[in-house]
């Protein structure tokens, strides 16, 4: 990569050996994660230097995804001066994120942030708009101020309360239940919440290894590189993003819990 801007590059050496457990993986696993994660293509993008909004745009020219937009109208809804949390299932992992940073970014002049898990801050490209969610190495004590700091701040926040993308359960793809977080801070913040519905799964491989995983205790996380190669496979396709109506904060009053009052944010995000 000589010539190039190689410090943006997805290095699997460097990320493996971060997570917990990583440094006993053998070393043919970890070039077998290398090709899983088509280490090369995803190099060919990354080291182009693209960050921030234009980032997530020029990716989604890459891959030749397109969007389309159900709802966009209710995102004028929210007061002049009023900010909001943007809540939305998790079904892809990787290009829902990317397509909705994309598109909300357009919409809010670039004031977004998503608080996301800590993947995605080895990608410079993209870690500038993330808030960083250690799920695999343990909280960081500074998390909560993050956390605070960013529900404070002028920007938008998007969240995908599940904490991961989505399983097969009882049936049917969908999120595990939504964590409280992002209503006890929009309440306390004074924002609104917006439920969206991303329409799209994964392949059934990446489920069943997922599920195999779950059955069978493995605490390192495969399935989480699993999803470049999903998004590899999601090439040259269109999704669909429906925009619910903005919920005040006053509508998550005391006759339910924040947790319980989360679960309803995702049934109304499932129903649109």
């Amino acid at each position: 990569m000589e010539g190039r801007h190689s410090e943006y590059a997805i290095d699997l050496d460097r990320i493996v050996a971060s997570r917990k457990g990583g440094d006993k993986l053998p070393r043919f696993v970890v070039n077998w994660l290398k090709r899983l994660v088509h280490q090369d293509f995803m190099n060919e993008f990354l080291t182009r230097g693209y960050k921030g909004e234009e980032f997530c745009h020029e990716c989604l020219k890459y891959l030749d995804v397109k969007l389309e937009i159900e709802g966009l109208e209710n995102l004028d809804l929210i007061p002049k001066g009023r900010h909001c949390t943007i809540a939305s299932n998790h079904p892809l992992g990787g290009i829902d994120g990317v397509a909705l940073i994309a598109l909300l970014s357009k919409h809010f002049d670039g004031r977004v942030r998503l608080l996301a898990n800590d993947f995605l801050m080895f990608i410079d490209g993209i870690s500038s708009m993330c808030v960083p969610i250690n799920k695999l190495g343990g909280q960081s004590r500074q998390l909560p101020a993050q956390i605070k700091a960013a529900y404070d701040s002028d920007c938008e926040m998007l969240m995908f309360p599940a904490g991961a993308c989505s399983r097969k359960i009882d049936g049917r793809i969908q999120d595990y239940p939504w964590k409280k977080t992002f209503i006890s801070q929009s309440v306390r913040s004074g924002r609104y919440v917006v439920p969206v519905h991303f329409i799209g799964e994964n392949s059934k491989r990446f489920y069943r290894i997922a599920t195999l995983c779950s059955k069978l205790g493995i605490k390192f996380n495969f399935a989480m590189f699993l999803l470049p190669d999903e998004m590899y496979r999601g090439q040259h396709q269109t999704v669909r993003i429906v925009i619910g109506k903005p919920l005040a904060p006053e509508f998550f009053d005391s006759t339910r819990s924040a947790y319980e009052w989360a679960q309803e944010v995702r049934n109304i995000s499932y129903s649109l």
